[in-house]
């Protein structure tokens, strides 16, 4: 009964509002290609599932070719979500989402639909913004995350945004220099650096 809300909820609400986005469904995977770049909806059903409770998660996800070329990985049409360079669950794009989504006997079905559709709406915008390779590296080396390092280096040393890429390795150093894995970093950054002829500083 529940999973059957949950189809409903698929198939009557957030397949109608993707398409119209520009969206298409592969199983519970939606996808829209542009230029280099292919943008991911992933509902993820929650293992715990039980006929009293129906948990699902909704993952966005972005894949670009440039990057998946850097990393030497064959180019992709249908990726997964967890091929995508750009991973992250909707209520970190949309506050007003909630980590996951729950359907129980007692839930009102036009709240969740109401929050879902609202979520998705929030996400459209922000896919928007996310253009190519580089807009994906901006992301994460204004963090700064250490997901996406060694591509995002190359990125900003091959577009000769030598600047960027001290200024990404320097606040990577002020988050992580302290911890002992930073010096296997360290090493993989310095040879990307030396590639480029560009100076490496080290972390004191």
């Amino acid at each position: 009964m529940l999973q059957q809300l949950f189809n409903e909820l698929i198939k009557q609400d957030v397949k109608p509002f993707l398409f119209k986005h520009g969206f298409a469904k592969k199983s519970l995977n939606y996808y829209k290609g542009t230029e280099g770049l292919i943008y991911l909806f992933n509902f993820q059903k929650s293992s715990g599932n039980s006929v009293d409770n129906v948990m699902f998660y909704v993952n966005c996800g972005i894949y670009s070719a440039d990057l998946a070329q850097l990393q030497g990985k064959p180019i992709l049409t249908s990726p997964q979500e967890a091929e995508c360079h750009f991973r992250a669950r909707i209520g970190e794009i949309a506050e007003s989402a909630p980590d996951r989504f729950a359907i129980t006997p007692e839930t009102n079905m036009d709240d969740v639909r109401e929050t879902l559709l609202s979520a998705l709406e929030e996400v459209i915008p922000f896919y928007d913004t996310m253009t190519s390779a580089r807009a994906i590296v901006d992301y994460y080396t204004a963090g700064p995350y250490l997901h996406l390092g060694e591509e995002s280096f190359h990125v900003l040393l091959q577009s000769n945004d030598v600047a960027a890429a001290k200024q990404y390795l320097n606040a990577l150093q002020e988050k992580h220099g302290a911890e002992n894995r930073w010096t296997i970093f360290e090493k993989k950054y310095e040879a990307i650096f030396n590639q480029y002829g560009v100076a490496f500083e080290k972390h004191m």
